[in-house]
């Protein structure tokens, strides 16, 4: 079984470091719509970070299962990863891959709904 708490916390140290890098070393040399690309995928990349950390408690706890955090870990890499990448260059039909990472992220929070759902009803 991974280490998914110690994934999210790699995770967390990659958005500080990319939110740094964005705040400080891109606004004179992007544009402004791509600087906003970056803050969405850093924040995006926070927000689920900080979820997969919890993810990770509840895999421990036997709350959910590894899928969920599969499908956040995915999305997060597909999403934020994408429109990382175009900020620094990538072309723009790029980002079409990136709805692809959120709708992993979105699947993610609906399989822990449907674990815990499921994990409710079996102790009933």
């Amino acid at each position: 079984m991974l280490n998914w708490i110690g994934i999210a916390a790699i995770n967390m140290a990659i958005a500080v470091a990319l939110g740094a890098f964005g705040a400080h070393g891109l606004e004179n040399i992007v544009s402004a719509q791509q600087l906003e690309w970056w803050h969405t995928a850093t924040l995006y990349l926070f927000i689920h970070a900080l979820g997969l950390l919890v993810v990770g408690l509840l895999i421990r706890l036997k709350y959910t299962t590894q899928t969920t955090a599969w499908l956040l870990q995915i999305g997060i890499i597909i999403f934020a990863g994408s429109l990382y990448a175009m900020t620094l260059g990538a072309p723009r039909w790029f980002g079409a891959i990136t709805p692809i990472g959120g709708v992993l992220m979105i699947a993610g929070w609906l399989w822990l709904a449907i674990s815990t759902f499921r994990l409710e009803n079996s102790m009933d």
